[in-house]
């Protein structure tokens, strides 16, 4: 057994894999970007090793910087985590060259997997159920748009490399097939370096369900049950789980066998996750499952399987590497209950998921839950990397057991200082169909409006906003005295405060009075009764005689209240500033930092509402930014491969009166 393991990685994926080694009394050495120079898995390891600047091209993904790093700490062997380098057969090979031990498969296996076409054809050859769909090697755009009508729309185009969802497109009809192939086509290549793409048939209902397997040097393979990560958003899973609703023996025995027969097909020795397409329409059934692809690599998702098997994978994966057996034989490995895994992500579901970057001004999360996270309360996230900020899995004796947890934990979840999506994972697993069990890859599409935050905040918002910015519910131990807060405070009489707050870009003007704990806010002539009960960031309250509890947090002139599963951001605006956004319905702003990637109009061009204009690529994925409104284009400021700032003017309408 090697004594010093190298993680060619970051964030969470970092820490999860220094903690096991730890426990197992391995040394760990940590890489890290200019980005990444104070981050969690950096403080963790024994060693750490700057390899580069943010880019991730010019850091994570420098297999000579990694290797050279190993040599240098004396590491025997390198963990890839996932994504970056993880599944590039390139550097596997490079580093066993190096005379390390790579802690996964080796470059054949990951070679046979890694374009989807050829593993389909392998998969075929090795009696594993696959898709219908074209997965030869013929890339004419003519070709492939016969293909597609061929297997009869709705089809998916899907970038031969990689995974993510990106470079994935679904097509419901001809004449939006060559779009949809450019499209994916630009995306994958930005991606993973390789424009292909294979063409498969759309299931109407899919669900996603995966079988987590292990393969050792030694000839023995196993699998470790299945995983449902049907609650899908743009093809990224959102909410994954273990066992999969509704699984019958049958149906487990039959995917699991499947998923061996795959691994045993490469050799596959380490972790694995196959993945299939289940026609969930008339529930699961042994003859309704495909496979889709395997990925030669740890799952972000492993952690539900942990919780349900009691298993540390990551010790599996050095054990595995070291040369040992598989720990257990199939008939050993069992279940227990049931778990759930929610990812929480830096983005903004009001704005299409755009990712947010910002300071996490606040980070806190409950007990009785298990967190995995890369990041602190008082980190940045920038826009270099994965905007992940944890992932959080509650486990129980039944589904509902886990999931009651699971909501419960994301309501007790504090994120402040940009935007963040734990209000819209709350109300996703209260929805009727998750919670039945009865979900689809498309669930989310179907219901999203009831998942997006209000268009305005209530009156209750902004009444709680005031007393919040008002101190009004910090603790008596933290205020000095009546000069310590602003309050109004008067020695006789009935103290009046004004106020003004801001939420979403409108501005109330309310006025507080009373004190002592007891308060009347008086709003666009209506008024609530306010009676703190505890003090405190979560205190409790009686308003309009209905006691509740809600969480604040506070940073200069801004809050954040969590109330009722939502998340309200308050600022108390100056006067003199302005008292609105400025008038953007002319203009196309950058929704945040990225390159542009398509520029389809040009000045002088008339154009409709909606109409396709800009391709802006952010962390991989790409956003595209339509016509505000009918108008002629008056000016364009950027071309393809421009670098493009958070806010950036890049194109502009004529005035409505000069259109």
């Amino acid at each position: 057994m090697f004594d010093t393991i190298l993680i060619a990685n970051r964030g969470e994926i970092a820490v999860r894999v220094i903690r096991t080694a730890r426990r197992m009394g391995l040394a760990t050495v940590a890489v890290h970007s200019d980005a990444d120079a104070g981050a969690p898995h950096v403080r963790l390891a024994d060693k750490a090793v700057r390899i580069g600047p943010a880019a991730a091209a010019e850091s994570y993904l420098r297999a000579d910087a990694i290797i050279e790093a190993a040599l240098a700490t004396g590491a025997g062997a390198i963990h890839p985590g996932y994504g970056f380098l993880s599944e590039n057969p390139d550097f596997v090979e490079a580093v066993e060259a190096a005379g390390i031990t790579f802690i996964g498969p080796d470059a054949p296996a990951i070679r046979a997997m890694g374009l989807k076409d050829a593993a389909k054809r392998l998969m075929e050859q090795a009696g594993v159920p696959v898709v219908p769909g074209y997965h030869g090697l013929e890339q004419d755009a003519d070709l492939l748009s016969a293909e597609a009508a061929r297997i009869g729309f709705p089809v998916l185009v899907k970038a031969r490399a990689g995974g993510g969802g990106k470079g994935m497109r679904r097509v419901d009809r001809a004449d939006d097939f060559a779009a949809a192939l450019e499209g994916a086509r630009r995306e994958a290549q930005s991606a993973f370096g390789d424009p292909a793409c294979l063409i498969e048939k759309y299931v109407q209902r899919p669900r996603h369900i995966e079988i987590q397997v292990f393969g050792d040097t030694h000839g023995n393979a196993v699998h470790l049950f299945e995983r449902d990560c049907s609650l899908q958003r743009r093809h990224q899973k959102v909410i994954e789980e273990a066992p999969a609703p509704g699984m019958t023996d049958d149906m487990r025995e039959a995917m699991g066998a499947a998923a061996v027969r795959a691994a045993r097909a490469i050799a596959y020795r380490g972790a694995g996750t196959v993945e299939f397409i289940v026609d969930g329409s008339d529930g699961l059934r042994p003859d309704r499952f495909w496979f889709m692809e395997m990925n030669t690599r740890l799952q972000v998702e492993h952690p539900v399987t942990e919780a349900i098997t009691g298993l540390d994978l990551v010790e599996w994966q050095i054990r595995i590497a070291a040369g040992e057996a598989l720990p257990l034989a199939q008939e050993d490995i069992s279940m227990r209950g049931h778990a759930m895994e929610a990812r929480i992500y830096a983005e903004n579901p009001a704005k299409g998921f755009l990712p947010a970057i910002g300071t996490l001004d606040c980070l806190e999360f409950p007990e009785g839950v298990r967190i995995d996270s890369g990041v602190r309360q008082g980190d940045v996230v920038t826009p270099n990397y994965d905007p992940m900020i944890a992932k959080l899995t509650a486990h129980g004796e039944s589904r509902a057991a886990a999931l009651g947890r699971l909501r419960t934990a994301l309501r007790q979840t504090r994120i402040c200082g940009l935007a963040n999506n734990v209000a819209f994972l709350e109300k996703l697993v209260a929805e009727p169909d998750f919670k039945s069990g009865a979900m689809d890859t498309g669930l989310i599409e179907r219901v999203l409006p009831s998942l997006l935050p209000p268009a305005e905040a209530p009156p209750l918002a902004y009444a709680l906003a005031a007393m919040v910015l008002q101190d009004r519910f910090a603790a008596p131990a933290d205020v000095a005295g009546p000069w310590g807060t602003l309050d109004g405070f008067r020695i006789f009489g009935t103290a009046v405060m004004p106020i003004r707050v801001e939420i979403d870009g409108r501005i109330v003007e309310l006025r507080s009075e009373g004190g002592d704990g007891h308060y009347r806010i008086l709003q666009e002539g209506a008024s609530h009764t306010v009676d703190i009960v505890e003090h405190g960031p979560e205190p409790l309250v009686r308003i309009d005689g209905i006691a509740r509890r809600f969480g604040w947090r506070r940073n200069g002139w801004t809050a954040t209240l969590f109330i009722d599963g939502e998340n309200f951001v308050a600022t108390r605006p100056q006067p003199g500033l302005s008292e609105g956004p400025a008038d953007g319905a002319g203009v196309i702003l950058s929704p945040m930092p990225g390159t542009v990637r398509v520029v389809s109009a040009v000045p002088g061009q008339a154009v409709q509402r909606g109409a396709a204009l800009i391709v802006v690529e952010a962390m991989k994925m790409e956003h595209t930014l339509t016509a505000p409104r009918d108008g002629i284009v008056e000016a364009v400021f950027v071309n393809v491969g421009d670098r493009a700032d958070d806010g950036m003017v890049l194109l502009r309408l004529q005035e409505d009166d000069a259109a």
